[in-house]
């Protein structure tokens, strides 16, 4: 509870930056509401994902990946996208090329875009997901830059030491919003009871709108 009120205290830090976007989104489920500002500086994935929930691609939607401490997936999932393309007859494997900006990484909230393994660190169409992640330590940050060969800012390894998150993820999976209110929410999703292929034991649906704020 102590580390869900701290993470959200810093939300309300944030909030002049967060409302600077132009776009947000309101996700609803059973287990309860929350919001998301999409990035300006990722309009690649911003303009898909607001085009998809115009043409009703996330309608009937599941969360259907929960790793606790990692993500909670929801859109289409991998084993169902690639029996979609295997039974293509012209093989197309369509996706959107990544957008890596510095101030878009793997903090606790953030939304990314799910993928396969292709060399292009390309982002499925309508796959998407939210970081729950896990504490992280400089020993940790420190082995990463050298492993991936990229360096941290000052603003994304204070983020990772103070509230955690997956930065093992950053610069292979685009990271283009985050929940702005209500991450309460996707905390409480992480932990449902899932089974061995990590679909939750229920269902979790969501819907998601596009709000003014």
């Amino acid at each position: 509870m102590k580390k869900v009120l701290f993470i959200l205290s810093l939300f309300f830090v944030c909030a002049g930056n967060i409302h600077a976007q132009t776009k947000h989104l309101l996700f609803k489920t059973a287990i309860g509401n929350f919001k998301v500002v999409l990035y300006d500086f990722t309009p690649n994935h911003r303009d898909l994902i607001l085009r998809s929930i115009r043409d009703s691609v996330y309608q009937d939607a599941l969360f259907n990946r929960i790793i606790e401490n990692f993500v909670v997936q929801g859109g289409e999932h991998d084993v169902d996208i690639a029996k979609r393309e295997a039974a293509d007859s012209l093989k197309r494997k369509p996706r959107l090329a990544p957008e890596f900006d510095e101030r878009a990484f793997h903090k606790i909230g953030s939304l990314g875009a799910g993928r396969d393994g292709n060399i292009e660190k390309a982002s499925f169409l309508n796959q998407i997901y939210f970081v729950v992640g896990k504490k992280i330590n400089a020993a940790e940050l420190d082995s990463l830059e050298m492993k991936k060969g990229i360096k941290y800012t000052a603003a994304q390894r204070k983020e990772y030491l103070d509230q955690g998150g997956q930065p093992r993820l950053d610069h292979d999976f685009t990271v283009f919003g985050e929940v702005y209110e209500g991450l309460d929410v996707i905390l409480k999703i992480s932990q449902v009871k899932t089974d061995k292929q990590d679909y939750p034991v229920q269902k979790i649906p969501f819907k998601v709108l596009e709000i003014d704020n």
